[in-house]
């Protein structure tokens, strides 16, 4: 016999002037609800100190931009209600954080996803296992690199330039230019970690050869050989293979190579969640750096005059809208096209300085921000930010999502002049990150890429036998 549920007990008609079944359960309901509600009541800030917490955004547009995208990356500024004046000249450090303004207090630390509080005053996640790690990496990490003979038809396409790199596709260059003369190197493929495939996108765009037109063709017989001549490839599909691309044609390069797009490591400047065959956590970003000689200059806050910056073709929806809202403000700088202004000029005159999406989500203009000192804005929606398994990004930028380029004026003035020189400082501590040596240094760019590899190997071997070399 199956026992009535309790739902169907207490749900049956019950004799005239019976009130047991109502007596009971009611009051013990009533019970169990008064003790809860105490409970509540007596452990909960919610009721007790709800007027001490300082909320980490003062308008609703900003939690609504928190979550507009599908980028990591929060809004990493705390709004105030602070006006105009914390922009005026004679504002001074001391006066921004005067004693028992309720409005100076720093947010409440929040808590990452591994429970421990989150300070967003340091550029790291996790400086101490940042380090640690790096330790490791710097000591273990190997590279196999697919050999190729200097009298090879393609070899401008396959070995590292001879030149030293420049313009706006030099990050691609100066990677395999110093991988190959990096302790990371071994010629004894049992011993790698993970093994390059050294063709060079930009080369073989500039290859009259190939072209734009035969890039996709070139990659596709490119595995076909080196699968064919090696064992390596073949054992895990190219999962642990990877290829550096800062050219926007990147993206469409691996469409006749479905392997190397879905199981290779794709190291590439333009890294949006938007485009197909880009799997963050497998992939990764590499910078758009301009190489520039020797140290980046000491600056000073006090002489940018200038709210914020940008100049650049009008080549995407997200520009336009930019210079069509801001052209004529007297704070912020919205110019298209070249300048006739030097441009280092203007990045040292301003506080911010945009990164606006253009044909691509990535720019160079991260990069120049961070040298000049200038704290970048990142108006780029589904950008995958260089280094963001390692750095704290909201800590030293700005993230506006494009749809409040009309409010892009709003937010900027609401942050502090104590916000502003944190994030300053931190551009400051962050921008060796952001710079490319013929030797490496480091913690530069090169070093940091390599890190970003190193987290992407795995941790499982795959047995070669004897097979050491081609056959």
């Amino acid at each position: 016999m199956v026992r009535p549920s309790l739902f169907y007990y207490y749900s049956q008609p019950r004799p005239s002037g019976s009130f047991r079944g109502f007596f009971i359960p009611t009051p013990l309901a009533l019970l169990t609800s008064f003790i809860i509600v105490s409970y509540i009541y007596s452990t909960s800030h919610l009721f007790t100190h709800h007027h001490h917490t300082t909320s980490r955004f003062s308008s609703s547009s900003a939690f609504v931009s928190t979550f507009s995208s599908p980028t990591p990356l929060p809004i990493p500024v705390s709004f105030s209600n602070k006006n105009d004046s914390n922009w005026s000249k004679n504002h001074t450090l001391e006066s921004a954080a005067g004693k028992g303004s309720e409005s100076q207090r720093s947010p409440p630390p929040q808590l990452s996803s591994n429970g421990k509080s989150e300070n967003n005053d340091d550029v790291f996640h996790d400086r101490d296992i940042f380090l640690e790690d790096y330790k490791e990496m710097n000591k273990s990490f190997k590279i196999y690199v697919y050999p190729h003979r200097k009298d090879d038809p393609f070899a401008n396409v396959l070995l590292p330039v001879k030149y030293e790199p420049g313009g706006n596709y030099a990050s691609e260059s100066y990677f395999k230019r110093v991988l190959m003369k990096s302790h990371f190197i071994t010629k004894d493929p049992t011993k790698a970690d993970l093994f390059f495939l050294p063709f060079s996108i930009a080369s073989m765009r500039n290859d009259r050869r190939i072209g734009v037109g035969g890039i996709q063709d070139f990659i596709r017989d490119y595995i076909s050989n080196i699968s064919q001549s090696y064992p390596y490839w073949n054992r895990t599909g190219g999962a642990d293979h990877f290829y550096v691309a800062c050219h926007s044609i990147g993206k469409s390069a691996m469409d006749k190579a479905d392997q190397v797009k879905f199981n290779a490591i794709q190291v590439v400047c333009s890294s949006s969640f938007f485009i197909r065959g880009y799997l963050a956590h497998k992939d990764a970003c590499l910078p758009q750096i301009w190489p520039r000689k020797g140290d980046p200059p000491n600056l000073v806050s006090s002489k940018r005059k200038k709210l914020a910056f940008f100049a650049g073709a009008v080549n995407s929806r997200v520009r336009e809208q930019l210079v069509e809202s801001w052209r004529t403000d007297p704070e912020i700088f919205a110019h298209a096209g070249r300048l006739k202004t030097p441009y280092a000029d203007e990045l040292l005159g301003s506080k911010f300085c945009l990164h606006v999406k253009g044909f691509e989500v990535n720019t160079a203009r991260i990069g120049d921000s961070l040298y000049y000192g200038c704290v970048p804005v990142i108006i780029a929606d589904y950008y995958d930010l260089p280094f963001a398994d390692v750095l704290n990004w909201k800590s030293f930028s700005v993230v506006v999502p494009s749809m409040d380029i009309p409010l892009l004026k709003k937010i900027l003035k609401g942050i502090s002049f104590e916000e502003y020189l944190r994030l300053q400082s931190n551009v400051l501590k962050v921008r060796k990150h952001f710079q490319w040596h013929s030797s490496p240094v480091d913690f530069d760019v090169f070093y940091m890429t390599m890190f970003e590899l190193w987290l992407r190997r795995s941790t499982i071997k795959v047995s070669l036998g004897d097979s050491v070399g081609p056959h």
